[in-house]
Parts: C-alpha cells; sequence; structure tokens
C-alpha cells in the first residue's frame, strides 16, 4: 500500500485529523503543565518517567491522567450558617 499524500485524503478526513490532532496537543499540554505544578509526592512514580510517557500519543496523558496522580487531600470545608 502507497503512503497517502495530504492531498490524497477528503477534506472530511483532513478535518477529522485537525480536530483529533488538537485534541491530542491540548490533553498532552494539560498533562504537561498538571505533571509541572504537582508536587512529586503527589506523582505515582517518577516525574521524568511520565513526562515521557505523556509525549505518546492519546494514550500517554490519558494514562497519566488515570494512574500517574494521587488523589489530592481536599481541606475540610466548615460551612457556616449566617443569619441575619
Amino acid at each position: 500500500m502507497a503512503r497517502k499524500l495530504w492531498g490524497d485524503y477528503s477534506a472530511r478526513q483532513r478535518g477529522t485529523m485537525r480536530v483529533l490532532s488538537v485534541i491530542e496537543l491540548v490533553l498532552a499540554f494539560t498533562a504537561w503543565i498538571d505533571l509541572w505544578h504537582r508536587p512529586r509526592e503527589l506523582v505515582v512514580g517518577r516525574k521524568a518517567w511520565w513526562a515521557v510517557v505523556i509525549a505518546i500519543n492519546f494514550v500517554g496523558p490519558i494514562t497519566y491522567f488515570g494512574f500517574g496522580r494521587k488523589a489530592q487531600q481536599h481541606p475540610q470545608w466548615t460551612h457556616r450558617r449566617t443569619t441575619t
């Protein structure tokens, strides 16, 4: 099978590839930003390893979001009743 060039794809196929590429990039950049800002103790394993894994198409960022982050401890919220 010969390799297809960009012009060989239909307009719909090119549009779909553009949309999927944007989604993939947004996922990857969001994961890298989260990894950069997340403290080391809230990451499962080494941060450098996760930075490489995130670069693997759709699978990397989804794997990081699913398995690479530890749950954050949220502060206990105290709701006060205000009386007027």
